[in-house]
């Protein structure tokens, strides 16, 4: 292993750990309009990253095709807005364990879909990594009650997922790390003020507390500016298919920096409990 893909590696991992670790910022925003919360989040995300992005922004936009910015627009809808919409709808009827089992099985996908896509055949010490890694997740989250369409709504997770890294691969070269993170949460803001006023009407933003303002603008900075860009970094040096190998850490994040059980309000039913961890996030998958 060579110090780029060591380095490649590490980034991933943090990516992972920073979403993770977002479950404590997500258990207090379960009664802000989801909508409203996702523009907060990608918009000020996207405010923060385009300065980031270097000389040539422009000219880099300018360059992209009509299929590229068709891909763009179908990584936030699918691997962003939708996913967590996905998340959300599932745990309607099922408990937040089974979408997370689903979700789980990204990286065997992203690790046989990748390399089909490039024209080449999936390696087999990376397919059986992603394995271990969705026994892993199936293990530290176990599983949960559900019914049909809770599954279902847990398949189009699983999609959004690995939507988000294999959607992200041939625009990655051309934009870079931050260009691209920049772009998608510019376009997932304009997606999800639409997807707000469409459900919600004018209820779909409000002003947050200070508790809610606190924990959009670490979602914001911390998981999506960073936990993006790092994503997308690790991404550009290792490989979309190993990248999302590490996301067996997120649910093992999640477990550590979740509040202790006697710290939280018990819960009767799945519903009560995906109120907890619905909110303007879910900590599955790499910053959505």
């Amino acid at each position: 292993m060579n110090a780029a893909t060591t380095r490649g590696a590490l980034l991933a991992a943090l990516a992972c750990v920073l979403v993770g670790g977002s479950f404590t910022a997500n258990s207090v925003l379960g009664a802000y309009p989801y909508a409203g919360g996702q523009f907060l989040r990608y918009g000020l995300a996207c405010l923060l990253l385009f300065p980031l992005s270097g000389r040539g922004v422009l000219a880099r936009l300018r360059a992209l095709t009509s299929r590229q910015w068709a891909r763009l627009v179908l990584l936030a809808a699918v691997g962003m807005v939708g996913f967590n919409l996905a998340v959300l709808a599932a745990e309607r009827t099922a408990e937040p364990a089974v979408p997370g089992v689903f979700v789980g099985c990204a990286p065997v996908v992203v690790a046989v879909l990748v390399p089909l896509l490039d024209g080449r055949r999936p390696q087999r010490a990376v397919v059986h990594g992603a394995l271990l890694v969705a026994a892993g997740a199936c293990v530290v989250q176990g599983w949960g009650r559900t019914d049909g369409a809770g599954l279902a709504f847990s398949v189009c997770a699983l999609a959004g997922e690995v939507g988000f890294a294999v959607l992200a691969v041939p625009v990655l070269r051309p934009l870079g790390p931050r260009l691209l993170a920049a772009v998608v949460c510019a376009v997932a803001a304009l997606e999800s003020a639409a997807a707000g006023l469409l459900a919600d009407g004018t209820g779909w933003l409000r002003r947050p507390d200070a508790v809610e303002a606190g924990a959009l603008l670490w979602q914001a900075v911390v998981v999506t500016v960073v936990g993006f860009v790092c994503w997308y970094m690790g991404m550009q040096r290792i490989g979309a298919e190993r990248a999302t190998l590490f996301s067996g850490l997120i649910p093992v994040a999640a477990a550590c920096t979740a509040p202790p059980s006697w710290a939280r309000a018990p819960t009767a039913s799945p519903r009560a409990r995906a109120v907890r961890w619905s909110g303007s996030g879910w900590p599955w998958g790499p910053g959505r």
